[in-house]
């Protein structure tokens, strides 16, 4: 849902109408997706595969949420991994039921829980809490909080969904190194990305919080260099730039004539010493310094 926030945010300071539908059951992590009149998705819930399901409900435009229950068919099966005959239960609620500080706390990457009471399938009401307000919420959700972990629970009269950031890997570049820390950031379950188009780089280099981390690589100095600038310029926690002596300091020259001259935050070349020299190796040295650096933040 952290994915989706600012777009919602967008949607909620506009007044449009978005719906937000996620799963709550099985307990699978946060798989949010974001609905908008005329057809609009934002996110996905498993690559899509329930996308059809959600569309159809939100187009009912009702006042209020629900818990949906969907038995999940052959097709949904194949794309999510959930067994065929499971009964997945989603939430989908206005954008307009939840306080509108939630989205900004959502784009700062703020861990948080939502409460949302049931009369039988329907959402009446949802509250939030944040760190400084889970001491009010009731025992099970303060509970549910205090593990630090993303998890559901669904009670008769309310379902509580409990939510915290995991770290966002921006990969911009591509080939063997590329692909090695990208595996290894997937297998520690960060939402992991591998950008090759610079323009796309750029945006999501720049949108990049303090639990976040950004690898910067390639052979070409210009692109390479501006994919560093856009990192610099966000809050990203860790900013890594793979490459020789020689191409680091290409890139700082670069950057100096966009008056960009304060690289402390790069660490370049990225990773730790222990004489990498495979895709493996070079993946393993910079994910350790990576988790170095953020579990100093």
């Amino acid at each position: 849902m952290y994915d989706i926030a600012l777009s919602i945010n967008a949607c909620v300071r506009s007044k449009t109408r978005a719906e937000i539908a996620w799963l709550v059951s099985p307990n699978l992590g946060v798989n949010a997706l974001a609905l908008t009149p005329g057809g609009g998705r934002i996110g996905k819930i498993f690559e899509g595969a329930f996308d059809g399901v959600m569309s159809d409900y939100s187009n009912r435009k009702l006042p209020s949420g629900r818990l949906l229950n969907v038995l999940v068919n052959e097709f949904e099966a194949t794309i999510s991994g959930i067994p065929v005959g499971t009964n997945a239960q989603f939430l989908v609620v206005p954008a307009d039921a939840f306080d509108p500080d939630t989205w900004p706390a959502m784009i700062d990457r703020v861990p948080i829980a939502i409460v949302a009471h049931l009369t039988a399938d329907e959402v009446t009401r949802v509250d939030v809490f944040d760190e400084s307000s889970i001491s009010t919420a009731d025992p099970q959700t303060a509970e549910l909080f205090a593990t630090g972990a993303t998890g559901f629970q669904v009670h008769p009269d309310r379902v509580i969904s409990v939510l915290f950031p995991v770290t966002r890997l921006v990969v911009a570049g591509q080939g063997p190194n590329a692909e090695a820390i990208a595996a290894l950031g997937k297998t520690l379950g960060w939402n992991v990305s591998v950008v090759m188009r610079n323009d796309l780089a750029i945006g999501l280099l720049a949108s990049l919080s303090p639990l976040d981390a950004a690898i910067i690589m390639g052979h070409e100095v210009e692109m390479s260099s501006r994919n560093l600038g856009a990192a610099i310029e966000g809050n990203a926690g860790y900013i890594g730039a793979l490459g020789s002596a020689k191409m680091q300091q290409d890139r700082a020259d670069w950057l100096a004539y966009q008056e960009v001259t304060d690289l402390s935050r790069v660490h370049g070349p990225a990773g730790l010493k222990i004489s990498a020299s495979t895709p493996a190796e070079i993946a393993v040295s910079v994910i350790a310094e990576v988790i170095s650096v953020l579990k100093q933040k």
